[in-house]
């Protein structure tokens, strides 16, 4: 039996009765009853009641060339006839991972040539945890084993995700965090530039908080840094240009590795294959996931530098880590598959010479003078929209993130999928959408504002 057989009312009743969903208040849920997405179609999703949304979340950052690709669905179709599973133990290896590492090692900053896999963001961050950790067991520093992260930063779900990323909602609910994890500020200019502070000089105090962190705990007890290029979760927090650079400079300085999680900025997000060469940057550790197959199929890569892998391969005898379905072979010929695409329709130029651009000039000149935005910023496809209640002094409406909710609520109502996070309004489109498709957007945007700040102003 289908789902077609069923009416929207009866698939609620189930799905409350049964299915725990990511980040929910279960409760309310339950009481609203969930929205059942049923089809997609390029930039499209659909719903049970046949409702058309313009995704502007990719899903949840990750299906970067659209909806409905046949190539990719056909991919999986065929290795699963050819084989459909085996592992990556017993000195064993299938194809497609093989070929997809050759691929990754093409594509990412030329320092990193090895590739770890697992299934998802969350996974890689855990296997990366363990790899810088054990790197330094295996150079003869054990002592050297405190990572610093970023407030507000996100690395995932699981216990180390968790207690790598910087969400005290998160710490919170996990009662006790992976030791030996400090957190700095995050580089935020909208909310923590001081009065007259330029962008340049935000920066270089921003990364500052890096080197006090190194320097409090003893450069020879800090293992490494990690950050995404883009804070993605945390609300598409860019950086200034002066940030990374120094950030890099001081991780060499004290020699700290620098790991990049890029489980959302990867695979052409801001205009290039990865952030990192976006920004310049040359990690020894380079988390991906999401758009590594667009969605179609969960897997993720630990893409690893060469300071580590030397080490690991020369020193490390056996590394007792590994999943199941590390380097699963459906999972890895989808990836495959979508990569070429990605670069058969030049999608990363296209975002870093035309729509990444496009966009900026169209949340700039539509979306920016709009009573109840304090500030639009964006970098590639991925752009951010902070609620305020007063422009010029950047004051919120209370409570916090109420107002980015309706706002959110509004944009759905009128067409358009976006996400709140907190007092910010974020997007992270498709690779395929093109100027048409961002005017769409921003139509349905200003729309939504327009809706919201009637129901705001009357509250």
């Amino acid at each position: 039996m289908t789902y077609q057989n069923y009416s929207l009312k009866q698939l609620q009743q189930i799905d409350a009765a049964h299915h725990l969903h990511p980040f929910t208040d279960h409760k309310e849920l339950r009481e609203a009853g969930a929205r059942v997405i049923t089809h997609a179609k390029g930039p499209f999703i659909y719903d049970s009641e046949g409702t058309e949304l313009l995704d502007g979340m990719a899903g949840l950052w990750c299906v970067n060339i659209g909806y409905g690709r046949d190539e990719l669905a056909e991919a999986a179709y065929a290795q699963m006839k050819e084989l459909p599973y085996y592992n990556s133990f017993f000195k064993c290896s299938t194809p497609t991972p093989v070929l997809l590492s050759k691929k990754l090692a093409e594509i990412a900053p030329r320092n990193v040539n090895q590739v770890f896999y697992g299934s998802s963001g969350s996974e890689a961050n855990d296997t990366a945890l363990r790899l810088v950790r054990h790197y330094w067991v295996l150079e003869g520093k054990p002592e050297k084993n405190r990572v610093i992260s970023r407030k507000m930063a996100y690395h995932g779900s699981t216990i180390a995700g968790t207690s790598l990323g910087g969400m005290d909602a998160m710490h919170k609910q996990l009662n006790g965090a992976v030791p030996n994890i400090v957190h700095v500020m995050m580089p935020y200019a909208y909310e923590l530039a001081l009065p007259g502070e330029s962008d340049h000089d935000f920066g270089l105090r921003a990364a500052k908080s890096v080197e006090d962190a190194i320097i409090e705990a003893g450069a020879d007890k800090v293992a490494a840094f990690i950050g995404e290029p883009v804070m993605g979760a945390g609300g598409v927090k860019i950086p200034p240009a002066s940030y990374w650079p120094e950030v890099q400079r001081i991780c060499r300085k004290y020699d700290v590795l620098l790991m990049l999680d890029e489980v959302i900025t990867g695979y052409g997000r801001t205009g290039e294959w990865f952030a990192a060469q976006t920004f310049g940057i040359e990690p020894d550790t380079i988390t991906t996931a999401k758009a590594l197959t667009s969605g179609y199929q969960p897997l993720s890569a630990l893409l690893v530098g060469d300071r580590i892998a030397s080490t690991l391969v020369e020193k490390g005898g056996e590394f007792n880590h590994g999943y199941t379905y590390s380097g699963h072979p459906v999972a890895c010929a989808v990836a495959l598959k979508n990569l070429e695409i990605i670069e058969q329709e030049g999608l990363v130029d296209r975002v870093r010479n035309d729509t990444g651009p496009y966009f900026a000039r169209a949340l700039q000149e539509r979306i920016a003078g709009q009573d109840l935005v304090g500030e639009v910023r964006s970098i590639g496809l991925m752009g951010a929209i902070e609620i305020v209640k007063d422009k010029a002094t950047k004051e919120r409406f209370l409570p916090s993130g109420s107002a980015a909710v309706t706002v959110r609520d509004h944009a759905i109502a009128n067409g358009m999928m976006l996400r709140a996070t907190g007092d910010t309004m974020i997007l992270s489109p498709p690779l395929i959408w093109t100027r048409d498709t961002i005017d769409m957007a921003c139509e349905r945007i200003g729309k939504a504002l327009d809706l919201a700040q009637a129901d705001l102003r009357s509250r």
